[in-house]
């Protein structure tokens, strides 16, 4: 819908006109700074219509607008959403899947018959953590006299 440039000058001049109604009162019941305020907010109707915003602002509404009415209405743009949600739990799922392997060992499953991997827990010396870095950490903090 397209409106002309005098409907929306008469349209701007009647929001200022009742924007300095409003301005005039509350300048005089809570001074100066509420006036020049005022005034600051009844001139950008008019600003607006100049620089085109107005049209502009009102063509941004319409397009939302359309916009809802037809993701509410519409089969097809509740099927897409469906389908995005699938692909999202999709996604997540595979996340969460591939998050649990570590090497590409684990990857494959073990063969029948192999022999299972045994950690480096048994085989250590030391305190028995298994790992060379906390081993030498541990014994670090023996030294100076923390434990």
């Amino acid at each position: 819908m397209s409106y002309d440039s005098a409907a929306w000058g008469a349209l701007a001049f009647a929001l200022s006109t009742m924007l300095g109604v409003v301005t005039f009162f509350r300048w005089r019941a809570r001074g100066i700074v509420a006036g020049l305020r005022g005034a600051g907010w009844t001139i950008l109707p008019v600003a607006a219509w100049l620089t085109g915003v107005l049209e502009l602002v009102f063509d941004i509404g319409d397009s939302v607008g359309h916009w809802a009415v037809h993701l509410v209405f519409s089969p097809v743009v509740w099927l897409g959403i469906v389908l995005a949600g699938m692909s999202a739990v999709l996604f997540g799922a595979a996340s969460l899947l591939g998050g649990r392997r570590t090497s590409p060992e684990d990857a494959a499953p073990p063969a029948l018959g192999a022999p299972r991997k045994r950690g480096r827990r048994g085989a250590s010396s030391g305190s028995g953590t298994g790992d060379d870095d906390l081993d030498d950490i541990e014994a670090i903090l023996r030294r100076h006299g923390i434990s």
